[in-house]
């Protein structure tokens, strides 16, 4: 299987298939000198979010190490950094030049918004002028990071859009491609299946121990997930547990050991194979961390229709459902409702779902990319001081 794939090359050798250049602010009292930016370069992308100030200890370092990740995530070609105060821009400026790319950094204190959205406007169409210039080159499979979630899952999602994202997984890491999965409490009840696939014991105590902090912290707000189904889409579609819902979650893994246990927003080592991230499983959270640890497209299937996009990440929906393919088309970017008919096998299924995997890469727009879906939702692990 090949294909012939063009991607941006960055300087610290990781390969992009987008070339943003985007307005990043720290903090939330600097969404609008950000959104000011952008509004003034129209080619940028702002990434407004609700967090960044009186947040401490391990809730701070995911802060950073998610702006970071996503001003280093390699369809960025340039970032801009604004923040209230200095020394949190250059920090997280800093951080992003590692990777070698053009970054700036602003600080609101002492200038007002008026003079940091000119002064930092000025940059960002320097910025986006040089990144214009930027030429795609051949790229390898093996080059690429993909993450995969599923969303608004009914019985179609396990039964077949799951089943073929987890073909076309087993073909990437094949093909010596990095995968990362997440969803960490919806795994409850299928948590052995995954446990039983790291690739070392100590991978699979890692495992386990993420997995028990993670449900014995929901289980401490007095809520078990354990026969019971927390979402009415899902209720809706005919899964009755949280167990059924796992049990398709874990299809879209394929079969391959997993090679590395993450921390949020942390980015896997250059070695091939598939990695499984501690996060939640709240759509844009999930994307939003993935993205962070540098994934430069997403496989997302669906069953009763989820519209989530992200604002450097393009994201691919599958669909098994033929409702939500015919009444929600504009969103799917590949229906697999086949597989339910006996119409497509799963390697067929799959091979379409890799073809449009490779024609993203080398620019097409997802279906979310299209109708501007730019989600971008942080996580936070407790309240603030």
């Amino acid at each position: 299987m090949s294909a012939e794939l063009f991607g941006y090359r960055r300087p610290d050798g990781r390969v992009g298939i987008r070339n943003h250049v985007i307005i990043l602010p720290v903090d939330d009292i600097s969404n609008a000198a950000a959104e000011g930016v952008a509004r003034l370069i129209p080619g940028t992308i702002p990434l407004p979010h609700h967090y960044g100030r009186l947040q401490y200890g391990a809730d701070l370092d995911l802060l950073f190490r998610t702006l970071i990740g996503t001003g280093a995530n390699p369809n960025v070609a340039a970032a801009v950094v604004i923040c209230i105060e200095e020394n949190w821009a250059r920090k997280v400026a800093d951080g992003i030049a590692c990777t070698g790319k053009p970054v700036a950094w602003f600080a609101i204190e002492g200038h007002g918004d008026l003079e940091t959205i000119a002064r930092a406007a000025r940059q960002a169409k320097e910025f986006l002028q040089w990144a214009s210039e930027l030429r795609r080159e051949p790229v390898s499979v093996s080059d690429l990071l993909v993450a995969i979630k599923c969303g608004e899952s009914d019985t179609t999602t396990g039964l077949a859009s799951c089943p073929t994202v987890g073909w076309a997984v087993d073909r990437l890491v094949e093909m010596g491609a990095r995968v990362i999965f997440g969803e960490t409490s919806e795994l409850t009840g299928g948590e052995h299946l995954i446990a039983e696939r790291m690739a070392t014991p100590e991978l699979r105590e890692k495992f386990l121990r993420v997995y028990r902090d993670y449900v014995d912290e929901i289980e401490r707000q007095g809520v078990d997930l354990l026969g019971s189904q927390p979402t009415q889409g899902n209720i809706a579609g005919g899964l009755s547990t949280i167990e059924e819902k796992a049990l398709g979650n874990i299809e879209k893994t394929g079969t391959k050991p997993i090679v590395g246990v993450l921390g949020p927003a942390e980015a896997p080592p250059p070695d091939p194979g598939l990695y499984f991230m501690d996060t939640s499983s709240a759509a844009a959270e999930c994307l939003t961390l993935q993205a962070a640890a540098g994934a430069v497209a997403h496989f997302f299937p669906t069953g009763q229709g989820n519209v989530v996009g992200h604002p450097i990440m393009p994201v691919l929906k599958i669909t098994a459902n033929p409702i939500t393919a015919r009444k929600m088309a504009e969103h799917i970017d590949l229906d697999v409702s086949g597989l339910l008919t006996l119409e497509l096998s799963l390697p067929q299924a799959g091979q379409q779902l890799l073809e449009l995997l490779y024609r993203t890469v080398n620019g097409r727009l997802t279906a979310a990319e299209a109708l501007g879906h730019r989600e971008f939702v942080m996580t936070k692990l407790y309240r603030s001081a």
